[in-house]
């Protein structure tokens, strides 16, 4: 056995990976730019004596290369960018400094930690987070839409509603439009039913991806969730038993209010800024179907805020709060179906 035990820090790039290797004072035992390889990097580090636990910063592709360590035996830590960046406290970046900082805050166990979710939840996160990319791209066309027909002074009928096949085809035939912005609408209506059908191809590969997985089965037989919904909290959660309580996982998801209390004055000021913006997006649209038509608590809920003079989107963040909490609860090792 090794006597000298050392804590190993990574600044991730494509090409190659600068190591920082420290030993337990905090001495520099090596920093240097090696090749990206988990084989390279395990046998360089390793020189130096036993590897305690090894960091890099959570960025694109570092994820695959957490898994190729930890699957040679060693500890390895996702740390999170933005705190790490924080705690550096210098305007200054070099790769150089931010291994040596990551294995700095792992020796004095104050690394800032993400999960490294497996290998499975990575891929499901690229398709959901493709289907989203795909929404947006369809909103922005949709405004497009909109735009030019202002342009052009045109409303469309009164009794049509807004994005149905009439009010496509009105737009589509009937909008008096000129030759040059008459192309550029049929570009446009277009390339918005290709994003309806991508879209709906997406889902429909997403159905057969996850048919066998119990948590989005048990998701799904929850009110109000459907595929999308469930999909993206499977994915962007995982695990639902690493949060402590429903108030980590609320945080987590972006749906708890933000305290802005100063002295005597004691304030919210709307949601957190910080949490996961794929699960904000979904959670809050599901406490709008939960307030509007499907379960009497929620609503309950909801009315007894409206009532008491909060605004709408007050209350509807407040619902999704309160079932992000209850979903924790729900979600436990115990209460999933096999």
């Amino acid at each position: 056995m090794c006597s000298v035990k050392v804590f190993v820090g990574l600044d991730y790039h494509q090409d190659q990976v600068q190591l920082c290797v420290l030993d337990e004072s905090g001495t520099v035992l090596c920093n240097r730019g090696i090749s990206n390889s988990a084989a390279v990097i395990r046998a360089a580090a390793e020189r130096y004596g036993c590897v305690q636990a090894a960091a890099l910063e959570a960025c694109c592709g570092s994820a695959n290369l957490a898994q190729e360590l930890s699957d040679l035996g060693w500890s390895v830590s996702l740390a999170h960018p933005g705190f790490v960046a924080r705690m550096k406290q210098n305007p200054d970046k070099t790769d150089f400094a931010d291994a040596r900082l990551l294995a700095d805050l792992l020796r004095v166990g104050y690394l800032p930690k993400v999960w490294l979710a497996p290998e499975r939840l990575r891929r499901l996160r690229r398709l959901v987070r493709y289907r989203q990319q795909l929404v947006d791209q369809r909103r922005d066309t949709k405004l497009r839409i909109r735009a030019l027909l202002r342009e052009n002074r045109l409303r469309p009928p009164s009794d049509v509603s807004p994005w149905t096949k009439r009010w496509v085809a009105w737009v589509r035939h009937v909008a008096a439009l000129v030759e040059e912005d008459r192309w550029i609408m049929d570009q446009h209506l277009e390339m918005l039913a290709g994003y309806g059908e991508k879209i709906a191809f997406v889902e429909s590969q997403l159905r057969q991806w996850v048919a066998d997985d119990a948590v989005i089965k048990k998701l799904m037989s929850l009110p109000g969730v459907g595929l999308v919904t469930a999909v993206t909290l499977r994915a962007e959660v995982g695990r639902f038993d690493r949060f402590l309580n429903g108030k980590q996982l609320a945080r987590y998801c972006g749906v708890t209010p933000r305290n802005a209390s100063s002295g005597k004055r004691q304030a919210d000021a709307g949601l957190i800024r910080a949490g996961n913006p794929q699960v904000r997006r979904v959670l809050i649209e599901l406490a709008h179907r939960l307030v509007n038509r499907l379960d009497d608590r929620w609503s309950a809920l909801a009315w007894k805020l409206l009532r008491e003079g909060k605004k709408k989107n007050v209350a509807v963040a407040a619902v999704a709060n309160r079932w992000t909490r209850w979903l924790h609860h729900q979600m436990q090792p115990g209460a999933l179906v096999a």
